[in-house]
């Protein structure tokens, strides 16, 4: 039993020690600086297959087209940001995973702050309402007692005393 415990967390561990990244070691430039550039730049650009992973993780055909062409960009002498503006005069913004702050992209950028502003005002009010009904609940006073429920009354707190 400790054994199979022990060889399942040897697994695991060496599970986690591999390189998720989905680069090909033909890919790898001979340059150690270009290749850094690379990487940074490939992991910031989204794979058009996969949409939720960059193409440095992805193992699609397009991502690898992607990682080549932006080697390939840099090896020539292009500047980072040259190479990202190439990328997106292809594909557009939806290439980067960050996108720009730009006039177009505003409604992207103010959606989160906007949603959670909303957020807070709409607890906020349920609160307040909740609030207000509790205290008005609690504001309910009885009726008036009639003149013979409150000689009742009286002649049970006489007899208690």
């Amino acid at each position: 039993m400790i054994q199979r415990l022990f060889l399942a967390l040897l697994l695991c561990v060496s599970l986690l020690a591999v390189p998720a990244l989905a680069v090909a070691p033909d890919e790898v430039l001979d340059d150690p600086v270009l290749e850094g550039r690379a990487r940074a730049l490939s992991a910031g650009l989204r794979c058009m297959v996969c949409q939720n992973q960059s193409i440095d993780d992805s193992d699609a055909p397009l991502a690898k087209d992607l990682r080549v062409l932006v080697r390939e960009r840099l090896v020539a002498g292009d500047s980072d940001e040259q190479v990202i503006d190439y990328l997106v005069s292809r594909y557009g913004e939806f290439v980067l995973l960050k996108p720009r702050f730009a006039w177009h992209t505003i409604v992207l950028w103010a959606a989160g702050p906007v949603a959670l502003i909303a957020g807070l005002i709409a607890i906020v009010a349920a609160l307040r309402k909740r609030a207000r009904n509790r205290a008005a609940a609690n504001n309910v006073s009885a009726p008036k007692l009639t003149a013979e429920e409150e000689r009742r009354l009286q002649a049970l707190l006489d007899k208690a005393d």
